[in-house]
């Protein structure tokens, strides 16, 4: 197999990877009735006149299954901070008592819970149509050489077998996290 083979294969490989793993990224800042601090560590605050994620503020800590709070390492900036959550629109209540911030995640309705299954179903779709366009590229790549005469026809059959091997590989995966966080998000 030559070098430019092996190379667009291993590109390919880690452009699936990369759609894979931002999906699980955005699965990830999918609330599900849980508080969990990845939910709101990205959102852009005003702090000292730059926007910053609030991750780099203060700290966030898990006070129970509803509950974030946000410690902000200067009090200076809480209203900042305060503002820049309940701007995000995430359906959370934020109070703060001069020192702290307390963002409560509301229990899910079932209407709510089925949104979020489609927001999730939704953004599958989209994985996989950037997954299937990492294919075709690749696949471009491989009929280029095999019209330059770099890779004869039964080369070309077998790579791009391979790709399809690896694609399906990936959605399967994709597939499956899927599922799971829906089922997730329909757990009462």
């Amino acid at each position: 197999m030559s070098e430019n083979v092996e190379i667009a294969l291993m590109e390919y490989d880690d452009n699936l990877n990369k759609q894979y793993n931002r999906l699980i990224d955005e699965y990830m800042m999918i609330r599900v009735g849980r508080a969990n601090p990845k939910l709101i560590e990205n959102i852009k605050v005003d702090y000292y006149g730059t926007r910053t994620p609030i991750i780099q503020t203060g700290n966030i800590t898990v006070q129970d299954a509803r509950m974030l709070i946000v410690s902000p390492w200067d009090t200076s900036t809480l209203k900042a901070i305060k503002t820049g959550i309940e701007s995000a629109n995430l359906g959370v209540s934020v109070s703060d008592d001069g020192k702290i911030i307390r963002v409560g995640f509301p229990i899910l309705t079932e209407e709510r819970r089925k949104e979020f299954s489609k927001e999730v179903k939704k953004l599958l779709e989209e994985c996989k149509i950037a997954m299937r366009n990492a294919r075709r590229d690749c696949l471009d790549i491989f009929k280029e050489m095999k019209k330059n005469s770099e890779i004869s026809e039964d080369e070309y059959s077998s790579l791009e077998k391979d790709v399809q091997k690896t694609l399906d590989n990936f959605t399967s995966k994709a597939d499956v996290s899927c599922e799971k966080k829906i089922s997730e998000i329909m757990e009462v």
